[in-house]
């Protein structure tokens, strides 16, 4: 995942947990705040974990957010690990992420993905 996708400062995270609507799965929490930028941010505690096993399940929840990036609606998210997202295999994180963001209904729909628009225009010339 791109660093320009990426919340970074704990001031953004904060305005998330205040303002954000959230939604639950098993493996996950997410938050979400209307932006016009595509921003997402992961929060693993220490109750999943070492260093090691929390730094594992960040970047799990970043390649399965990555894979998800372009269906995405502009926005501010914040993904919460719960402990079974620990054990949980990368295909059971995808379909949790998926969920999350198509209960909330914030999956774009096929045709107006982000670079698909890029893609048609290249065709046509």
């Amino acid at each position: 995942m791109q660093r320009t996708y990426s919340l970074k400062k704990n001031a953004q995270f904060k305005y998330v947990y205040r303002r954000g609507a959230s939604g639950g799965s098993h493996e996950m929490v997410m938050l979400y705040v209307r932006s016009k930028q595509l921003k997402v941010g992961f929060s693993v505690g220490k109750k999943i974990g070492c260093a090691v096993e929390r730094n594992r399940v960040k970047r799990r929840l970043r390649a399965a957010a990555a894979e998800l990036l372009p269906r995405m609606k502009p926005g501010l998210y914040v993904f919460i690990a719960r402990q079974p997202a620990l054990t949980a295999e990368y295909s059971k994180l995808c379909r949790s992420m998926q969920y999350l963001l198509r209960r909330q209904n914030l999956l774009l729909p096929e045709d107006k993905q982000i670079g698909k628009d890029d893609e048609k225009v290249g065709e046509q010339a």
